[in-house]
């Protein structure tokens, strides 16, 4: 054997290996793929393929298609994922694609607690002592789901102009579609953590948070949102 031939099977090797050690989730385990901070630098390139995760019956994930053309949304194992074509939202079911950023978790089990309401903050308050109070480890990053109600809830899904370099949250939110739900029921899929800021959390909040409708019309990602009196709140079962 030569030594480029060598080479090459050595690079092979390498990547097959890192692909088996980051897909081998234990469950509960929040895991990701990509960060902020990248895509901010003007990084947006794919760093996994969802094929890649499509055997975990319970994957919870989300995050940005590749080139951040369109945003994911994985509950349950069911992908939602939304894109903006011909200046419409499009869900699609499938897995064949792949992410800029994806934070993602394969839970079995919930435990189900009822939370009081509130804007975002209060809301992100609530989930923290929620958790803290039955058993979750706070310094680690933990997923969770709300399923109820919103009074509110600004969203956008991103549609990024190719070969645009300048990157900001706000051009980021402006790029595709973006709208505001009231009074509708949904559900959220969210995960915490206070150790990922600029990786998979912003500057400014400790939780980054997509949604689905109840009728799967519409999904994306979540930039504000207010709760009515009450919401149920899911925390993995420990």
């Amino acid at each position: 054997m030569n030594n480029s031939a060598y080479k090459i099977l050595v690079v092979m090797f390498l990547i097959v290996i890192a692909s088996c050690q980051s897909n081998n989730m234990k469950v509960n385990e929040v895991k990701y793929s990509g960060a902020l901070k990248t895509i901010m630098s003007g990084n947006i390139q794919p760093v996994l393929s969802l094929d890649s995760l499509s055997n975990y019956k319970n994957l919870y994930a989300l995050g940005a298609v590749e080139n951040l053309k369109g945003e994911i949304q994985i509950f349950d194992g069911k992908p939602s994922n939304s894109f903006v074509v011909d200046g419409s939202m499009q869900i699609k079911d499938g897995y064949d694609l792949k992410a800029t950023l994806l934070v993602y978790a394969e839970v079995k089990e919930w435990n189900e607690f009822v939370i009081k309401g509130g804007n975002k903050d209060e809301l992100e308050k609530a989930i923290f002592e929620t958790a803290k109070g039955n058993g979750l480890n706070e310094d680690q990053p933990f997923p969770f789901l709300l399923d109820g109600r919103v009074a509110t809830l600004d969203w956008h899904v991103i549609d990024w102009k190719e070969g645009d370099t300048d990157h900001s949250h706000d051009k980021h939110k402006a790029s595709g579609l973006n709208g505001k739900l009231m009074d509708r029921e949904v559900q959220i899929l969210g995960f915490y953590s206070s150790k990922h800021k600029a990786v998979f959390t912003h500057h400014t909040t400790n939780m980054h948070l997509h949604f689905k409708t109840a009728d799967n019309a519409l999904a994306g990602h979540i930039d504000d949102l207010s709760i009515g009196e009450t919401i149920r709140l899911k925390l993995p079962r420990q």
